[in-house]
């Protein structure tokens, strides 16, 4: 294992806290991995800091708005950085489905820290333009690039006509995969609110996810949803990225996403254990 700790730049705290928890599980040392973002208070900012000090944190996954405060830019000068991942890279693109202003001063944030940190961008989405704007916004002009295909074949991706009964269209297709989870993928937050309640009280076991959501609901829907204490989960766009259910058997779109970029990382959240499912 390399010295010193890797920084996973990240998106959504949804995000860090789903793969934090992933890497935990198959370690001794919960100090392993760390988040640091608005999450935590002045205590668990604490004892994220002493691990990484002590040399026990491995992983720290942050948001870029932490990564940019001047307090953690001042501790993480003090350590030693293995190299910096920057996940959900096309978030740093304007010609990206998911452009993030706060991605673009990365590179500046970085070269601070330190001189000569490794850099890796990580997508599954990004066009030849996209990637080339990563390229350039990150500095690693030199760097080497790795495509793996698009094709998902364990995919079976079906339209239908949206009806006047939608709602009862997508109660029927649920309950044929009764015990099965699943994704519901809504453009509002209000339609997301609606549609769940309208699964609960048809007998599904439905919670939604929104940004509208507080933290620490959100934290909860997410983990009754990984644990399979819910089935489904009704959602925008603010659920999904990166989030590793293996077992998702079936991605409903309830409206027609942004972009095509969004409807194939919208899709991708299905089948990633390699068995067959239903977009």
């Amino acid at each position: 294992m390399q010295e010193g700790t890797a920084i996973v730049v990240s998106p959504l705290i949804a995000l860090m806290k789903n793969q934090v928890d992933a890497i935990r599980g198959l370690s001794n040392e919960d100090g392993i991995a760390h988040v640091l973002n608005s999450s935590l208070n002045k205590t668990e900012i604490k004892r994220v800091k002493e691990d990484i000090t002590s040399g026990v944190t491995k992983l720290l996954y942050v948001a870029p708005e932490s990564l940019t405060k001047e307090e953690n830019v001042e501790f993480l000068r003090t350590v030693k950085i293995s190299f910096m991942a920057i996940d959900e890279a096309h978030c740093i693109s304007e010609w990206g489905h998911d452009f993030r202003p706060e991605y673009r001063n990365l590179r500046h944030i970085i070269g601070r820290i330190g001189d000569d940190i490794p850099i890796i961008g990580l997508t599954a989405t990004a066009t030849p333009k996209v990637q080339e704007d990563i390229i350039k916004n990150l500095g690693i002009s030199g760097a080497t690039t790795f495509k793996a295909s698009f094709n998902r074949p364990n995919l079976f991706y079906e339209v239908r006509p949206k009806t006047k009964t939608v709602d009862v269209d997508i109660i029927r297709f649920i309950k044929q995969n009764e015990g099965k989870s699943g994704i519901v993928y809504c453009l509002s937050r209000k339609r997301v609110e609606e549609l769940a309640q309208v699964l609960q009280v048809n007998g599904v076991k439905a919670v939604p996810y929104h940004a509208g959501l507080d933290a620490k609901t959100r934290s909860s829907h997410q983990d009754m949803f990984l644990m399979e204490d819910v089935d489904v989960v009704v959602a925008t766009i603010a659920f999904g990225m990166g989030i590793d259910k293996p077992d998702v058997r079936f991605v409903i779109h309830h409206d027609i996403p942004k972009s095509i970029e969004s409807y194939y990382q919208e899709t991708g959240r299905a089948g990633r254990d390699g068995a067959k499912a239903t977009v």
